[in-house]
């Protein structure tokens, strides 16, 4: 039994320092939550069309080479916002902050990259991960490929 006991005594411990810690950081999960918990239920709910139309902007015609230089790809995006102020926002900078991230990020792309619903899938996130960090209100909520072509040169 005396061998035992620094080992319970340590066991007893870990699991106070667990509870602990659950316990004081408890409250920052919880405020994470509630202020994000606007976003999850109007993702959650079916929007109207209207409703849709009034966050959703479009950029036409993005048209440059992919990392291999030999093909070209032509592509339409419909950004999908989290409300229509952040829409006037994604709107008002759109030709001039976003529309280059898209191109640089085609630009280091290969065209097997962009084979099958994975592949636009994987643009699509990585896409809405570097937009979102240069949106000065709202939230990038989804982007889709409208159009896409890619050819040869």
């Amino acid at each position: 039994m005396k061998k035992m006991l620094p080992w319970l005594i340590t066991i007893l411990l870990a699991i106070t320092l667990i509870v602990v810690a659950a316990v004081l950081l408890a409250p920052q999960f919880g405020k994470d939550s509630n202020s994000n918990a606007a976003a999850p239920a109007a993702e959650g709910k079916k929007l109207s069309a209207d409703e849709l139309v009034e966050m959703t902007s479009e950029i036409k015609d993005i048209k440059t080479n992919l990392a291999d230089q030999d093909y070209i790809v032509l592509m339409n995006f419909a950004f999908q916002l989290n409300d229509k102020k952040s829409k006037e926002a994604f709107d008002k900078i759109k030709e001039f902050k976003i529309k280059p991230i898209i191109i640089k990020t085609l630009a280091d792309t290969k065209p097997e990259e962009l084979k099958g619903s994975d592949g636009k899938d994987q643009l699509s996130a990585k896409l809405i991960n570097l937009i979102n960090k240069t949106l000065t209100e709202g939230k990038l909520n989804q982007i889709e490929i409208t159009d896409y072509l890619v050819t040869p040169i």
